[in-house]
């Protein structure tokens, strides 16, 4: 009697489990932990604030919050704070995470919520503060590992707040994303974004602006929910009472927006719960010629010639670039075509090299894309504008659930449209005003930067 070979059944076997093993869901069980802390100054810090004012004090704490996903083979870290930037916190961070945790730098998405009534860390007097930040905020990841249970599911969600307007003769992005984490179908974390720089009451003293109170007031309708909030595509786009509010007018930007997450209805939040991993890569974004030798020169006569780079809030920092520009037509230096060509430094300059080098530089524009499950998660890097984050959103949410944010990591550097380059806005001057390269953006930013984070986006998505 001839025995039947098993290996066509096996080979069919394995095809099957592997195809639900693709199914978000299918043999992952993931584990979850939150964690959160108070990152106000202590009473007495001289700090300076965003806006290039000494803090005179907290008139409402500013937090850090962080989420932890396990999927038993990789570990995802999520984290938000009520600042405008991580800056000299960051590769503190994720070299520390990575060194002693274990956690791949492309699962640790840092987000900012962009908020302008903060210590602001490029100021040297506030380096300090800053590395307390990576050491406050790697303690607060223990703790959220220390508390991960599961099994939790994923859930990705989407509607809107109108509240808004944009700068560029651009259409502007309404949308609240939020990815929610359940145990036991009880919600335990909820991330949401929106496209909007904050709004604030106060910039001389620390305040979480409207986002903070939006996490507020949703963590006090759901107790035991982390509710965190992380800047979407929003650098050209403000709310409809710009920057600057009362404390009644701020309440109510962040009820509102409150109200768009909680609003998110039953049927409309869909599962993604699946196995976790992630990508980072460095976007090489394009830029201009430089102005020519002889305008340079003459230009340059407006402006002091030797003090080198003064840091902010100097009141010559907006004229760093001249100088830069000037040093490299005396000296024969070759201008940067690309922002792979300098690296940014911890006081927001961008240059060829540092000068003690670093194990994580700082070079532009750094993106990560992960996937959580079926949900397809985009964080770039610096203050990038809302048509780009739309397009991004556009061209894959027909196939798949994504989500976009910006605001990643350290240094906000604009990231413009290229209307916003021909109109030569604030948003498009940034890069030579505040990060004194010689040289601005080419037009063509924009359509680099989205072609290049759609192909990391088909790559995540293939099989």
């Amino acid at each position: 009697m001839k025995h039947r070979p098993f290996g066509p059944f096996l080979g069919i076997l394995g095809c099957v489990l592997l195809v639900f093993a693709a199914i978000p869901g299918f043999a992952v069980e993931l584990r979850a932990g939150t964690a959160k802390a108070v990152i106000s100054p202590a009473p007495g810090t001289e700090l300076i604030g965003v806006m290039g004012e000494p803090l005179k004090g907290v008139e409402n704490d500013i937090h850090a919050r962080v989420l932890t996903l396990h999927d038993g083979d990789r570990r995802m870290v999520l984290l938000t704070y009520d600042l405008n930037c991580l800056d000299v916190a960051t590769p503190l961070l994720r070299e520390r995470l990575r060194d002693e945790l274990g956690i791949d730098p492309a699962l640790f998405i840092p987000l900012a919520t962009h908020n302008h009534a903060a210590p602001i860390q490029i100021v040297p007097g506030n380096f300090e503060y800053g590395r307390w930040l990576a050491g406050r905020m790697f303690a607060l990841v223990q703790e959220a590992m220390a508390a991960e249970a599961g099994p939790v599911r994923l859930w990705f969600g989407q509607g809107h707040e109108y509240s808004l307007r944009a700068l560029g003769n651009a259409p502007i992005d309404y949308e609240v994303q939020a990815l929610k984490v359940t145990r036991d179908d009880r919600p335990v974390a909820l991330f949401f974004n929106h496209p909007t720089h904050p709004l604030q009451s106060v910039t001389d003293r620390v305040y979480p602006g409207h986002p903070g109170h939006a996490a507020g007031e949703i963590e006090a309708r759901l107790p035991g929910v982390l509710a965190m909030f992380g800047a979407a595509c929003g650098g050209n786009q403000f709310t409809l009472s710009g920057m600057s509010g009362t404390p009644e007018s701020v309440g109510d930007y962040g009820r509102r927006l409150a109200d768009a997450v909680l609003g998110i209805s039953g049927d409309a939040w869909r599962e993604v719960t699946g196995p976790l991993s992630g990508t980072l890569e460095v976007i090489d974004l394009p830029l201009a010629p430089p102005l020519p030798e002889k305008e340079a020169r003459k230009l340059a006569k407006r402006y002091p010639k030797d003090i080198g780079f003064v840091p902010y809030p100097h009141k010559d920092r907006g004229s760093n670039w001249v100088r830069s520009l000037i040093e490299h037509y005396d000296k024969g230096i070759p201008f940067p075509k690309s922002t792979k060509d300098r690296v940014c430094t911890d006081d927001g300059f961008l240059v060829r090299e540092y000068e003690t080098p670093r194990a994580l530089p700082c070079v532009y524009e750094e993106t990560i894309v992960a996937r959580l499950g079926e949900l397809v998660f985009v964080a770039m890097q610096g203050e990038v504008c809302a048509p780009i984050g739309m397009r991004v959103k556009d061209a894959f949410r027909a196939q798949t659930p994504i989500l976009v944010t910006a605001y990643m990591g350290e240094h906000n550097l604009y990231i413009p449209t290229r209307e916003i380059v021909r109109l030569n806005l604030y948003q498009a001057k940034v890069i030579q005003d505040q990060y004194a390269s010689p040289v601005g953006w080419d037009p063509s930013v924009e359509d680099r930067m989205v072609s290049a984070v759609r192909r990391m986006v088909d790559k995540a998505l293939k099989p």
